[in-house]
């Protein structure tokens, strides 16, 4: 079933992944354990993805190969099970029911497979009574309390990009479900489901805020707390030329450097004294805007003051940290987020950009050892 482990390509060499096309959390999932080495073949519908940019810079298809085949016709259901059976994991988004009505749901699946590892990657999960719902991240995490912890408490809440609810309490949890299932089919020879639902990740990411919630320790509104912007030393601060400093001089060491090299260290005493928060958040907002944010930026280096500049996504690539630690890389004239986290006898890389529909139903069919159908097209494509 897995291909044999070839050195170099990270510690999921030799795994085999069925991706069933989707847009979102279980592309991007997909994508982890392609970064991670595993041989990712995505399977795209007739028709193109669903995402509207060109699949040349779909950067969560990177590392992947791809086939297409049409579920819907007589045979299609049949070639994705030809896959199925030969994969350790296979990821699906649709709604709950809809791989079961295609005909490659988990019971079809595991019947070819026994070991196979069924991943489902939904908003809602798939039971429930909002299982059947439409909805997109913002909706997910507004269920779940986050959203509304996040932003001014004078201003509606902020909205995180779809990072916390698709990708974090998404496309981790699918990876972290599936790893563990795949462990333990490993072990006993048995597959099974792995229900990755938005909701879920998302409502497990909040876990010690919901303890300090219980122990009295955060106030259930925005921007009240230490770490939800109420703080006025962990949160965001202008500069004179229009851009941000973000400070996080939480610890009574750092507060002392933040204070010292801004001038400011009459405020000592403001620390744990809530009632001059409001004070403090002026003096400080006020120091911020006599200087630029490169200004800024040369007085805290260097230090433990616990403060950084707020840089666009053009801008953080060229940060010398982040290009010392070769955080992004440069592939196919992308511009893009290296493979993440890092492992010394294992290391990972971009192998290669994005995989374009149906280019690779040769060498997967070959690779894969896929049976060749009564027109000799193993996996329909478009080569």
């Amino acid at each position: 079933m897995t291909t044999a482990v070839k050195p170099g390509q990270g510690p999921l060499s030799g795994v085999r992944v069925v991706e069933l096309a989707g847009i979102g959390p279980g592309p991007f999932a997909a994508m982890l354990l392609a970064d991670l080495g595993a041989d990712v073949v995505r399977v795209d519908r007739p028709g193109g993805p669903g995402l509207a940019i060109d699949p040349a810079y779909d950067v969560t298809n990177r590392n992947k190969r791809s086939v297409v085949v049409d579920l819907k016709a007589p045979d299609g259901p049949a070639r994705v099970l030809d896959l199925a059976e030969r994969a350790d994991i296979l990821v699906e988004g649709y709604r709950p029911g809809v791989a079961e009505r295609l005909g490659v749901g988990p019971q079809e699946c595991h019947a070819r497979n026994p070991r196979l590892v069924y991943g489902r990657m939904t908003g809602w999960g798939q039971d429930g009574p909002l299982a059947q719902r439409a909805g997109h991240d913002v909706a997910y995490i507004a269920l779940t309390g986050t959203l509304g912890m996040i932003g001014r408490p004078d201003e509606p809440p902020a909205v995180p990009a779809n990072l916390l609810g698709d990708y974090a309490g998404g496309s981790l949890y699918l990876v972290v479900g599936v790893l563990a299932a795949l462990h333990h089919a490993r072990a006993t020879g048995t597959g099974q489901v792995v229900d990755a639902a938005i909701v879920d990740g998302t409502a497990h990411l909040s876990a010690m805020i919901h303890g300090m919630l219980a122990a009295g320790g955060w106030q259930d509104r925005r921007a009240a707390n230490l770490l939800d912007g109420g703080c006025p030393y962990y949160g965001t601060y202008e500069t004179a030329d229009g851009q941000y400093m973000a400070v996080g001089a939480l610890e009574g060491q750092f507060y002392e450097e933040f204070l010292r090299l801004l001038g400011l260290d009459d405020l000592a005493g403001a620390r744990k004294d809530w009632t001059r928060w409001g004070e403090l958040r002026e003096r400080v907002a006020a120091r911020f805007t006599s200087r630029t944010r490169d200004e800024w930026t040369a007085v805290f280096e260097g230090t433990d003051a616990c403060v950084a500049p707020v840089l666009s996504l053009r801008e953080a690539p060229h940060h010398p940290h982040l290009a010392a630690r070769g955080t992004f890389t440069d592939h196919g004239g992308i511009t893009q987020p290296a493979p993440a986290p890092r492992f010394s006898a294992t290391p990972t890389a971009v192998r290669t950009g994005p995989a374009r529909p149906g280019a690779d139903t040769e060498s997967v069919a070959r690779d894969w050892g896929i049976p060749a159908g009564v027109n000799d097209d193993p996996v329909a494509g478009s080569d």
